[in-house]
């Protein structure tokens, strides 16, 4: 395992990471102490990071994590799972029972009430938050810091003013930030990591606020990117659209043979909110959409259809598939990040993390020579 003292970091202190950034990595590798730098973590993504998936990323070397489930029953048999497949992977002897992987809640309209009795009993070293308001994320924050103390709560968010907002409320162990590049659900008005990630950093330090980790997520695919988010100001990555060519996880074999026919993100995936209507009533805020691969229901809207009869012909292709070929992503909403296009294969996740951890190593070390 790396630790703080190893020499790739010694070169990061040296030449690369500001010290203030190293502190941050620091404090992230005493929180889950079988973590490798750089720092890398599946997406929580609800229905495909399972426990397969988390405890393979986690055996990695990564934060693995189970994505949202509702479900107290599904949710607590997946954290026994997963605490089955993680029983040889050890934290510290003060948190020696907390299970070594990350759980996503989605705290917009949920009951903190119905989450605390599995928290208290599994206690998963990481709790992402996501999309709420400041109010709910500080509440969430205070309930899961009572019933389970030594469980780091990461905040995703995905503009300045939600990220200063929760930094001083709420006093997150990391924030999440998420750039428009990144599949599924998000901020419909964010910018790309590029420059969310620095003006975050410059606008904490200008608040005085130094010691929250910051962890890029949006468009980050590879060691490249990897290495990129961590020059911008992240201490760590994570990575959904990636993670869904793992075998590990949950995913239909044809939404898997969509993304891996994709090509050029730009122009395969697109944010909208029709991803969401076109099943019914939205129930995100306006201030959400989500980037999927482009399907037709899109392109009606992009017609001028009205929701009524975009549902009218998603629903009559779903009567047709039953007996014609009607393409899987015109049926469905595939969410999927603009990095679809460089997902080329299907592979175990361990070889994920690995292969992306040491190109970004070589990267950074390549970086170093010309600081």
């Amino acid at each position: 395992m790396t630790n703080a003292s190893s020499p790739f970091q010694k070169l990061l202190l040296s030449s690369v990471l500001s010290p203030r950034r190293m502190s941050n990595i620091r404090r992230l590798i005493q929180d889950m102490p079988w973590i490798q730098t750089p720092i890398i973590a599946n997406a929580p993504m609800s229905g495909v990071a399972t426990s397969e998936l988390a405890a393979s990323v986690t055996r990695a070397g990564g934060l693995g994590q189970i994505g949202f489930i509702d479900d107290m029953r599904i949710l607590d048999r997946q954290l026994e799972r997963t605490k089955h497949l993680l029983r040889d992977i050890k934290t510290t002897p003060k948190d020696a029972d907390l299970l070594p992987i990350g759980v996503g809640i989605i705290a917009i309209g949920g009951s903190v009430s119905s989450f605390l009795h599995l928290l208290e009993k599994h206690k998963p070293a990481v709790i992402w938050l996501s999309f709420g308001e400041t109010t709910e994320f500080a509440h969430w924050t205070r309930n899961i810091r009572n019933v389970s103390p030594h469980t780091k709560v990461w905040i995703q968010i995905g503009s300045v003013s939600a990220a200063l907002q929760a930094a001083q409320a709420c006093h997150p162990d990391a924030l999440v930030l998420q750039g428009s590049d990144a599949g599924g659900h998000g901020h419909a008005l964010g910018s790309s990591v590029i420059t969310l990630v620095p003006e975050v950093a410059d606008a904490l330090h200008d608040n005085d606020i130094n010691e929250i980790p910051l962890i890029a997520a949006g468009g980050i695919m590879d060691g490249r990117s990897t290495a990129a988010a961590m020059m911008l100001g992240a201490s760590g990555v994570v990575m959904g659209t990636r993670f869904l060519g793992a075998e590990e996880a949950n995913l239909p074999s044809d939404y898997r043979q969509e993304v891996l026919l994709a090509f050029d993100g730009g122009e395969s995936t697109v944010r909208s909110r029709v991803f969401d209507e076109m099943w019914g009533p939205n129930p995100w805020p306006e201030v959400y959409d989500g980037r999927c691969l482009r399907n037709a229901c899109y392109e009606d809207l992009q017609k001028g259809l009205s929701g009524h009869d975009i549902r009218a012909r998603l629903y009559l292709n779903l009567y047709k598939a039953q007996t014609e070929h009607i393409p899987f992503k015109d049926t469905s909403s595939l969410w999927a990040g603009a990095g679809v296009g460089m997902l080329k294969r299907i592979e175990k996740a361990r070889g994920i993390v690995e292969e992306v951890r040491s190109v970004a190593k070589q990267k950074l070390e390549h970086a170093s020579v010309y600081i």
